[in-house]
């Protein structure tokens, strides 16, 4: 199979690795940004350098706000049983279609540990997508994590506020941890040991023992013990499930704005 990226930043350069360790496609970039070719994969520049030749798979890897603007160009490097894929956040299908008509289109809500292959992604298809195509992105999704099917567009928005932007709380949380922990006294290696330590493997413990977290959070608190303490001043008066609420609610509405 014959697959064009349109544009090549860190999301789809993280994926485009994975993919190339796990199928045997032909992968052909055009981006004009793009400094070092990616091995294994064809660089152009130009839309033009492509000529006549013509491709199975479109997968748009610009941003949303650029889709109208250049997208048109290529609506006729498309074999007439091609398809589009979009990792574009926001961008919705109607938007994908109106500016390349004719095609069925699949949106892909992708995170950043896809670059490791742990990554988590949504996927959402138009009517028109056969089993074929949603097949060929499922397996290509599968290579870099793994891949959840969605039955409407509006939770590929949900998605993007819960595990599209997901990584970023993450990190978030994690840096705010390791500051809290230096200043306990802990020099910054020693912090950042701790916290990250105990992140993955609390995390492990969730995904291995498949018990949910709020009994194993029950398992370690003893009555007025140490982790008591730290978890009444953590989310005692409930504002930091209120503080995840918004944080998801904002991601969703702005994603919701990309449409």
């Amino acid at each position: 199979m014959k697959v064009l990226l349109v544009g090549c930043g860190k999301m789809g350069g993280a994926l485009l690795t994975q993919w190339m360790r796990a199928v045997e496609d032909e992968f052909t970039i055009v981006d004009p940004f793009l400094d070092q070719p990616v091995e294994g994969a064809r660089l152009f520049k130009d839309i033009n350098a492509l000529g006549d030749e013509k491709f199975d798979l479109l997968i748009v890897a610009i941003k949303p706000q650029m889709v109208d603007e250049i997208l048109p160009a290529y609506k006729d490097v498309l074999n007439p049983d091609g398809a589009v894929a979009s990792i574009a956040a926001g961008c919705s299908v109607q938007r994908l279609q109106t500016a390349l008509p004719g095609y069925p289109v699949i949106r892909i809500m992708p995170n950043l540990p896809s670059a490791i292959g742990a990554g988590v992604a949504g996927l959402y298809a138009s009517s028109a997508a056969s089993a074929d195509q949603r097949d060929t992105v499922e397996t290509l999704m599968q290579a870099a994590g793994t891949a959840v099917w969605v039955d409407d567009e509006d939770q590929i928005d949900r998605v993007t506020a819960v595990a599209g932007s997901g990584p970023g709380y993450v990190f978030e949380i994690a840096r705010a941890y390791i500051e809290a922990a230096k200043e306990l006294g802990f020099s910054d290696e020693q912090a950042s040991d701790l916290v990250l330590g105990t992140l993955d493997g609390s995390i492990r413990m969730i995904l291995e023992t498949g018990d949910n977290p709020e009994n194993l959070r029950n398992s370690v608190t003893s009555k007025n013990g140490t982790t008591e303490a730290g978890l009444k001043a953590l989310n005692g008066d409930g504002k930091l499930s209120d503080l995840l609420k918004a944080t998801t609610e904002s991601a969703y509405k702005r994603a919701i704005e990309l449409r």
